[in-house]
């Protein structure tokens, strides 16, 4: 599968119509599935079904069972795969991801992990308890205060790089991004979608596979606004600083706030907005 398609356009101009071919990023449906039990009596539970770029699915799935509570480490996984479930459902469409038999899971706990979208209204209280639950359920050091710091400069040079390494973005327009820099200011990894939460899911699950969780000395850059999701998804992979190209959400704010994050948005060009725990950013 891929990330991009070609379609035929007619181009529009004030003189002018051109028929012509153009670049589109593709927009599928990726169903996550969990198989848990004893080796003698596996079980299945549908725990996802996310709008995504189909690229780095196994990663997605991996960040979004992290991000979401379902997992607390990579150890914890059996094997990831493609099923096409009797060959109703396209190929590369649906992974399931197998948890090793001595993890426990309670189908149960998939109404305790997910609230209301912001289409939707959310309750800001409750959802930030339930990250907190969440988060008592990971190994300490997740937790522990960190004195990582960075200059003026680290962050406006930040879009630069960021532009130059999001390759299907320069031919479409169509795609958030998620990267991570390290403390010099060096890209470590960057993943794109469609859905700027699926991009940060890639990035989380990507660090997972490569045990470089926690990531609380790396600084997390998203080329979208700063939603509620996309800080409990920083959050939980302990993230110190985050950056953002667009707005904050009140709710964000809060829950940064809440967990000691600093949160910088409205980045462009020199300028930007600190919002939380100012005494990370040296200016």
């Amino acid at each position: 599968m891929y990330a991009v398609a070609s379609v035929n356009i007619i181009k529009v101009t004030l003189d002018s119509l051109v028929e012509k071919p153009d670049l589109v990023v593709v927009e599928e449906p990726l169903e996550i599935r969990l198989g848990y039990g004893s080796m003698d009596n596996r079980q299945q539970q549908n725990v996802s079904v996310t709008m995504r770029t189909p690229t780095h699915d196994f990663e997605l799935a991996l960040g979004f069972l992290y991000s979401e509570g379902f997992i607390s480490s990579y150890n914890q996984i059996l094997s990831i795969k493609y099923c096409v479930d009797a060959g109703k459902q396209a190929i590369d469409n649906i992974v399931r991801v197998e948890l090793k038999p001595e993890v426990k899971f309670n189908p149960k706990s998939l109404k305790r992990n997910f609230y209301a979208t912001s289409s939707c209204g959310v309750c800001g209280k409750a959802s930030i308890e339930a990250i907190d639950d969440m988060i008592c359920k990971l190994p300490k050091q997740r937790l522990e205060a960190n004195a990582f710091k960075v200059s003026r400069d680290y962050v406006v040079n930040l879009p630069k790089s960021l532009a130059h390494h999001q390759k299907v973005f320069k031919y479409t327009g169509g795609l958030h991004a998620a990267a991570l820099f390290d403390e010099a200011g060096n890209i470590i990894s960057l993943r794109e979608d469609i859905g700027r939460h699926n991009a940060l899911d890639k990035l989380i699950g990507n660090a997972l596979m490569q045990d470089l969780l926690p990531l609380n000395n790396k600084v997390l850059l998203l080329s979208s606004r700063a939603s509620f999701e996309l800080i409990q998804k920083a959050v939980m992979a302990n993230i110190s600083i985050i950056i953002t190209i667009g707005a904050p959400s009140s709710l964000s704010i809060q829950t940064a706030e809440k967990f000691g994050i600093t949160l910088v948005g409205f980045l462009k060009n020199d300028r930007f907005n600190i919002y939380t725990v100012k005494e990370r950013i040296s200016c």
